[in-house]
């Protein structure tokens, strides 16, 4: 039964980093560390850009939870770095995979989230500098996003 606990914990924790990682992106990323995602909103050359350092930055906590929950065996601290870990999978793979194409697979899909997500990415990128933006979440998404592709398989289904 404790196990579930744990589960519970993980998938709790994955659940709330959506709203964790918003105001992350809204008030870190487009605030004080603007210096670090700032190359992200940029057209650049190369591979890799500064705003990559935020891959270290937010694996760190994930790594320490699972490390010293082992070496304590608290298996409450070892479920939220797994809760952490997962969901910056899921970044990696929606955000560098599906969104910005850094790995070329799902380049053609008709899946509406796909669709959704890429959208209000979209127009998170239009505005280019820290003060102005929408679309500050990963997962979730806004209505407006969802309609806007509701609208456009009407359209293209006439």
């Amino acid at each position: 039964m404790q196990i579930l606990l744990y589960f519970f914990i993980a998938f709790f924790t994955f659940i709330i980093m959506e709203g964790f990682t918003w105001w992350l992106h809204k008030y870190v990323m487009h605030g004080f560390m603007w210096f670090l995602h700032k190359d992200h909103h940029e057209k650049g050359e190369g591979v890799f850009e500064k705003n990559d350092w935020f891959f270290l930055i937010f694996a760190i906590p994930s790594w320490l939870l699972i490390m010293l929950g082992v070496i304590y065996q608290a298996y409450w601290s070892i479920a939220i770095g797994t809760g952490l870990t997962l969901y910056g999978l899921a970044y990696f793979i929606v955000h560098e995979v599906i969104i910005h194409q850094r790995i070329k697979l799902f380049t053609r899909s008709d899946n509406n989230y796909i669709r959704t997500i890429r959208w209000a990415h979209k127009m998170h990128h239009k505005h280019i500098n820290k003060h102005e933006g929408e679309s500050f979440g990963f997962l979730w998404v806004a209505k407006k996003y969802w309609d806007k592709i509701k609208d456009d398989n009407k359209r293209n289904s006439i």
